[in-house]
């Protein structure tokens, strides 16, 4: 069978078709290329040099992280071998005084011994000298008992009345018309007599003879009797009353020498002055002042003479 013979107008080029898928195919690989180099130079919006910066800090971090690690873990070796040199030391210490222990060891013993020896002697003196107070403390208790025992006996009861004391002129005696005026100082206090009888006590202290009003008119009123006289009977513990009275008569009232006499009388019995009758001054107590009430009772023992 014959073929169609294909006409002249029927052909079609392909050239301009092709140079068209040339240039498509060469626009997408540069854009394939563009995006390839945009992408090495740019990764989630960070450059390359950002992108080194933050490795190298990481790594920064880690060598920090293991310096820290390596600090403490040196801090550790160290604590340890200051204590293993402290042991050490110890043990050097304990090592020397065992040494020395050993090699003195006789010289330590002997001396311990007399040491020993030195404090038992010691002891057995203190043991004798405490044997010997407590003797002295058995002994000084009996005498002290012995002497409260004689002092008991000496004190008059209190229900019992003491034998007065009768006071006697001495000496030459006394010139006509003189009168006599008595202050009878014991203990801490000042008896003066008005008369015979009657009598008021003031204390010896020197604020309170300087300030009682009796005292210093009994004074002062002795001071203007013509050729008066005051005598203090001292009792056995009276001699500070009677500085501090006689001194403030002179020093206030001018009292001469001559004026101020002292007689010591013994015991505690009431004084009488029964032998200075014709010479005894007399002078009226001021109402203000407390007088003393002799007792009545007459003593049952005879009167004592000085």
């Amino acid at each position: 069978m014959a073929k169609r013979r294909p006409k002249a107008n029927d052909e079609i080029l392909l050239i301009p078709f092709l140079d068209i898928l040339c240039s498509l195919i060469g626009v997408l690989i540069l854009i394939i290329v563009v995006l390839c180099v945009a992408q090495s130079q740019q990764t989630q919006g960070r450059t390359p040099e950002e992108v080194a910066q933050a490795q190298k800090y990481q790594d920064l971090l880690k060598q920090q992280k293991e310096q820290v690690k390596m600090d403490s873990a040196l801090q550790e070796k160290l604590t340890k071998l200051e204590d293993l040199k402290k042991q050490a030391e110890e043990k050097e210490q304990k090592l020397a005084k065992l040494r020395k222990l050993l090699n003195f060891s006789a010289d330590i013993k002997q001396m311990n011994k007399e040491l020993s020896q030195n404090l038992i002697k010691e002891l057995d003196n203190l043991l004798v000298e405490v044997n010997g107070y407590n003797t002295q403390q058995l002994e000084l208790k009996k005498e002290i008992d012995k002497l409260a025992a004689e002092i008991k006996s000496r004190q008059a009861p209190a229900q019992k009345v003491l034998p007065s004391v009768i006071v006697k002129p001495g000496g030459s005696g006394l010139a006509k018309g003189s009168k006599v005026f008595f202050i009878e100082a014991t203990g801490g206090k000042l008896t003066y007599y008005w008369d015979q009888s009657q009598k008021s006590i003031v204390s010896a202290s020197p604020d309170v003879i300087a300030t009682d009003e009796g005292f210093n008119g009994y004074l002062k009123s002795v001071a203007e009797v013509p050729q008066s006289k005051i005598i203090f009977l001292l009792r056995d513990d009276g001699m500070g009353a009677y500085n501090n009275g006689a001194g403030w008569a002179q020093a206030t009232y001018g009292y001469s020498p001559g004026q101020l006499g002292k007689l010591p009388i013994p015991g505690r019995g009431a004084v009488d002055l029964a032998m200075f009758k014709d010479f005894i001054g007399a002078l009226p107590p001021p109402p203000t002042v407390k007088l003393i009430v002799p007792p009545t009772a007459t003593p049952p023992a005879p009167p004592k003479k000085i």
